[in-house]
This record gives structure tokens, sequence and C-alpha cells, in this order.
């Protein structure tokens, strides 16, 4: 008796699911490229373009450090970009000893007076502008744009002029009010671009539970304008601690003078002395680091507000 066997063939890709079936048509190296299209990209120029971006900007803070802590005599005979052998703080003791305190009083009052009395003003004025439809508002917002467009050294004679008139020059009230004219049109742009992305329910829910003007800016605007405020103080601060021409053309006393015009005078006094007058460098410009390491969280965040947006 012979026994037949019947073999049933299985039919080729039978008992695959069909989106394997087409997994395997696809050829391998489309298969590759489709895998690594998730995955974010290596920019490898770009991140030797930031290194080189940065090699360059921190080589001369480099140099202006260790230069500073370097002796005078040393300073022509040893490599510019080495460290000192023996470091030294003299160069700091001579500009210390030279009435760098009083030229730093000078220029910490006539910041912190122009950064106080400019935030106030245009913080309200921004307010202002924001919470109200006025056309006499709107207006005055355009002024203060126009503000943009006037050049300092343009008003430099007529400031001269006006200055002498009220008896003004020769006074750091001669650096601090045109320094408060200057910073208002950009702190104006930048708290009322700011303002006006704060949700206007909040306004009306305070004013539903009966809070003035006065407390809602004290209690909602001023809070959640942090950052904002944070930019522009920094910013004004910055501008005013740098500021050279007015200080140059407005004030003549030597107890009168601040910080870039007392550099500039160090540069004269000490011309052979390198470094001491980079160690007065060194000092003039730690305030401003270290205002700028306190709020650089609230500087990072009003700078980028609205991008995601």
């Amino acid at each position: 008796m012979t026994t037949t066997a019947h073999t049933t063939a299985t039919p080729r890709g039978a008992g695959i699911a069909p989106s394997q079936r087409r997994a395997d048509l696809v050829p391998k190296k489309r298969r590759g490229r489709a895998s690594r299209a998730g995955s974010p990209r290596k920019n490898v120029l770009g991140g030797l373009a930031g290194y080189i971006w940065l090699a360059i900007i921190i080589l001369p803070i480099y140099y202006v450090v260790i230069t500073s802590f370097s002796e005078q005599g040393a300073f022509y005979t040893r490599n510019p970009l080495a460290p000192p052998a023996n470091p030294t703080l003299d160069s700091y003791g001579l500009v210390l000893q030279s009435g760098f305190f009083t030229y730093f009083a000078n220029s910490l009052i006539v910041t912190i007076a122009t950064v106080i009395v400019t935030t106030i003003v245009c913080l309200l004025a921004a307010y202002v502008i924001v919470r109200s439809n006025a056309k006499f508002v709107r207006a005055t917002y355009s002024v203060f744009l126009l503000g943009l467009a006037i050049p300092l050294q343009a008003t430099i004679v007529p400031l001269f002029f006006m200055l002498g008139q009220v008896q003004l020059y020769d006074t750091l009230w001669a650096i601090i009010l045109p320094s408060i004219a200057f910073a208002v049109p950009i702190t104006v742009l930048i708290l009322v671009n700011f303002l006006r992305d704060i949700p206007n329910e909040l306004f009306e829910s305070m004013r539903v539970e009966g809070a003035g003007q006065w407390t809602i800016l004290r209690r909602l605007v001023i809070p959640m304008a942090r950052p904002a405020i944070a930019t522009v103080v920094i910013y004004d601060a910055l501008q005013v601690w740098n500021g050279f021409l007015l200080p140059l053309v407005l004030t003549q006393s030597e107890d009168i003078r601040v910080l870039p015009l007392a550099l500039w005078n160090f540069q004269g006094q000490f011309s052979i002395n390198v470094p001491a007058t980079l160690a007065a460098v060194v000092l003039s410009a730690l305030p401003i680091l270290v205002l700028y390491i306190l709020a650089r969280r609230q500087l990072v965040s009003g700078l980028t507000a609205g991008v995601g947006k």
C-alpha cells in the first residue's frame, strides 16, 4: 500500500504582517535615512565656529587680567599670553592711591540715580500707555519713540549751553539729567512691549476685586514685569557706566570726574605702566560684572520674552 503525501506549499509572504512586508520592500539605505531622521544631527561646523568665537572674546579678557597682575619691569620681557612668573598687586595699589575711589563713587552716584529715576518714570509711563486708549497717550508714545532717532552727539552743544544757563555745568547733575533723557526712549519701548503680553483677564480680575491702579501696579505689573525691569536696569546701567562723551564735555573738575574719564586720565598718567592701566580697567568693569551675575536669570528671561509666541 502506497501512501501519497500531499505537501501544500506555503505562499511566499504568507503569515507576515502587511506593514512588515512593506518594510521589506524598502531599500536598506532609505530605511537608514528614515531612522536617522528622528535623531538630531550634530552641527560640527556650528560648534567649531562657536568655540572660535569664544576664544576671540576670552583672549583679550584673559590678557587684560593676567597683565594687571604683572610687574612693570617684566611686562616687556615676558610672553604676553603667559601667566606672570611673580604675580603682584602693586598695579592695583597704585590705581587705588590715585583717586580711584572718588571716581568710582561719582560713577556709582550717576549710575544709580539715572537707573532709579529712569526705571520708575518709564514703568509708570509704560503702564499708562498699555492700559489707556486715549489718543493723547498714543501720541505721547510716538514722541518717546522719536527720541531713538536723536543721536547724543547732536545735542552736546545745546546741552552745554542750557546747563551753563541753569548753573549745573561741572556737576554730577550735568551727567545725570541728560543720561535719564537718553535712556527713556529705549526703556519705555522695552517695558511697553513686555507689559502688552500680560493677559487682560488678570487686570480685569483685580479690578473686580476692587483693586486700584496703584495696587494693580504693585501686585501685578511689577512682579510679572520683573524680567523686563532687570533687562532695562542692566542695559541702562551699562550705558551710563561706560558713558564718556557727556562727562568729557559737561564736567571739568577732577573731583567730579567719573570712571570712563578717569581711565582716559590713567592712560595718560600711566602711559608706560601698562599693568596699572589694565588694573584700572579691571576695577572699573567689576561692578557691571557683579550686577550681571546677580540678575542674569531675569535678564535672559526679559531678552527671550515672547520668542516662542
